[in-house]
């Protein structure tokens, strides 16, 4: 997901995308590129909604980074689940969604083969942190099962220090679920499943992740890598 304008990080981001923002003399898009790519992911969608020529100029087809990258472009923003829908045409197997403005190195192999072995329409990848309010703070149950998410809550609002990553592996039955690509967010259309009582899973993740949605954040990445 590449689609993101980072209001938060004007001005750096005044005339580029978020994912492009660079840490450590590569694009944070790139570092989420050659993770997957750690893994054995290779036919990759990046999904784009701000300033779209810019991503796909400087990435291309990907050849150089050894990938196949495909594009899907919104015309207005369609929220986390909205863009996932947008991109059905290229989802018709296991795959699994990351943000493009985190930085990460979760071991994603694990948590697919966790999605395998529990056969689940979908997996989410959730992180205990210090300070959840800046984030999508997700309730589970004594059976760790997810019961709901709230997002960006207030500490009156604080149940849980367990924060979701925005990394999901889903099947596509889920995306064929949706009825159009419109806006929708990705924590909404799991509540819709939830309330179906269709289980969502979920996998603890306790490698390093940051969402580098603030100023301090990049400098916290600047010197974590």
């Amino acid at each position: 997901m590449a689609g993101g304008e980072g209001t938060r990080l004007r001005p750096i981001t005044s005339n580029q995308p978020k994912p492009m923002v660079t840490i450590v003399n590569k694009t944070t898009l790139e570092h989420i590129i050659e993770l997957v790519k750690k893994h054995g992911i290779t036919d990759i969608v990046v999904t784009l909604q701000f300033l779209p020529q810019q991503i796909k100029h400087y990435f291309g087809e990907g050849f150089d980074m050894g990938v196949n990258l495909k594009y899907s472009i919104e015309e207005s923003p369609l929220g986390t689940a909205g863009s996932v829908k947008n991109a059905e045409g290229y989802l018709d197997e296991t795959f699994i969604v990351i943000s493009g403005d985190a930085l990460t190195d979760i071991d994603l192999s694990q948590v697919i083969d966790f999605h395998r072995r529990k056969k689940a329409l979908v997996t989410v990848a959730l992180k205990q942190v210090e300070n959840p309010l800046e984030y999508g703070v997700v309730i589970t149950d004594d059976n760790k099962k997810i019961v709901r998410f709230l997002e960006k809550p207030t500490w009156g609002d604080v149940f849980s220090d367990t924060i979701n990553t925005g990394i999901y592996v889903l099947e596509p039955e889920l995306v064929r679920s949706v009825n159009k690509a419109t806006y929708l967010d990705m924590p909404d259309l799991l509540e819709e499943k939830i309330d179906q009582d269709q289980q969502i899973n979920m996998f603890p993740v306790h490698e390093y992740w940051l969402d580098i949605g603030r100023m301090e954040e990049i400098e916290r990445a600047k010197q974590s890598i």
